[in-house]
């Protein structure tokens, strides 16, 4: 489907068990310490054609997959991961983010990241954000976004079905692997153009967080215009 004009749609109607929310780029900016790190990297490695292009959202493993021979990915990645740990200045909470996760019980939401657990422990303590309890990272998965397994898992860990959740996502990857996860989603234009998130069908494409509000009634969560 085509979203336009932006906006919340259908979804502004929809009563949701859980939000399940991406992290870099939807919860907190991290985009200039990601990028910062990869580039870094390829001129270590001596890469042609910089400034590489990183696809945004995917996991770390599966971007090195189609940049070095496949017995150089796993050095490769603790290099990468080394580099984006090092580079936490200057990752903000962005807009609206503290206020959708306060307003979602602990046991109804969850971060769905391409992060490693050891990166996402590094940008949640610089932030202080305060994350629910339930955190799925690449780490629990075969595949990482843009498969569905990331969004399925987290809703089966909340004992949920999928179709019942908001995925709340800046990416392509994200926004794919949500759809195909059988979840509604909700797309914002925090890291990319309302142009470039249509092609992904959104069920709904806003700003940021703080467009909207978060609300629970009757034991199921409901997004509304703020203010």
């Amino acid at each position: 489907m085509s979203i336009h004009p932006p906006g919340l749609g259908e979804v502004g109607r929809r009563r949701f068990a859980a939000v399940l929310f991406d992290l870099d780029g939807t919860l907190i900016d991290s985009t200039s310490a990601v990028v910062g790190s990869w580039h870094l990297w390829a001129l270590e490695r001596g890469l042609p054609g910089m400034p590489i292009e990183i696809p945004h959202g995917v996991p770390a493993r599966q971007v090195l997959a189609g940049l070095v021979p496949a017995e150089e990915i796993e050095s490769a990645f603790a290099r990468i991961e080394a580099l984006e740990i090092g580079q936490l200045d200057g990752i903000t909470v962005l807009p609206g983010a503290v206020d959708a996760l306060a307003a979602v019980p602990a046991d109804r939401a969850a971060i769905v990241t391409s992060g490693t657990p050891p990166l996402v422990r590094a940008r949640l303590g610089v932030t202080g954000l305060p994350a629910p309890p339930l955190v799925i990272t690449p780490d629990d998965v075969p595949r990482g976004k843009p498969d569905p397994a990331p969004y399925r898992l987290a809703a089966e860990r909340l004992g949920l079905d999928p179709r019942d959740c908001l995925v709340v996502e800046d990416a392509g990857a994200g926004l794919t692997s949500g759809r195909a996860a059988g979840c509604t989603t909700l797309a914002l234009t925090t890291t990319h153009t309302a142009g470039e998130l249509v092609h992904y069908a959104p069920d709904a494409l806003i700003g940021c967080l703080a467009d909207v509000r978060l609300e629970v009634v009757d034991g199921a969560v409901r997004v509304v215009p703020a203010g």
